[in-house]
């Protein structure tokens, strides 16, 4: 059966893709008490990045924000198969996105809409969350954006 959320998600064109493996000695997700801890996710789509590079050289800030969007459906994702359904999802509490910027790009809250406007979207005001957008030299994969959550779960 198809949790609310995922059918949210489908109602956007989104369907939730199958979580990223992680690549090095980290969990994607844990679960303490009533919380779910997600480890940062790139944006990744089919199991390729949306875009590479730096936000203010080689990427825009639409481009970014895109970015910023697939990197909440794959917290999504990755909270939804350590979870079992979605739906034990009480709300989202904070996210943090990185963004990989050329030297002087400050429009980090900008990029940072394109996670926080899917949050909203797939988990109605129960996505609506407190946020950090912070500035960074790189990430890895040379992707733009990067972002990980916190989650008070059911």
């Amino acid at each position: 059966m198809t949790s609310a959320v995922e059918a949210r998600l489908l109602d956007l064109g989104v369907p939730l893709p199958e979580p990223a493996v992680p690549v090095a000695n980290y969990l994607p997700c844990v679960e303490a008490g009533n919380m779910l801890y997600t480890s940062g996710q790139l944006p990744l789509r089919n199991g390729a990045l949306v875009s590479a590079g730096l936000l203010g050289r080689e990427v825009d800030i639409t481009t970014g924000q895109l970015a910023a969007r697939w990197c909440a459906v794959n917290v999504l994702a990755q909270a939804g198969a350590a979870l079992g359904d979605l739906d034990r999802i009480k709300r989202l509490l904070k996210i943090t996105v990185f963004v990989a910027g050329a030297p002087g790009f400050a429009d980090q809250p900008l990029v940072a809409n394109g996670a926080s406007d899917l949050f909203v979207d797939a988990l109605g005001d129960d996505g609506r969350h407190t946020r950090s957008a912070v500035g960074v030299a790189a990430l890895p994969m040379n992707a733009p954006v990067e972002v990980e959550a916190v989650f008070e779960i059911r």
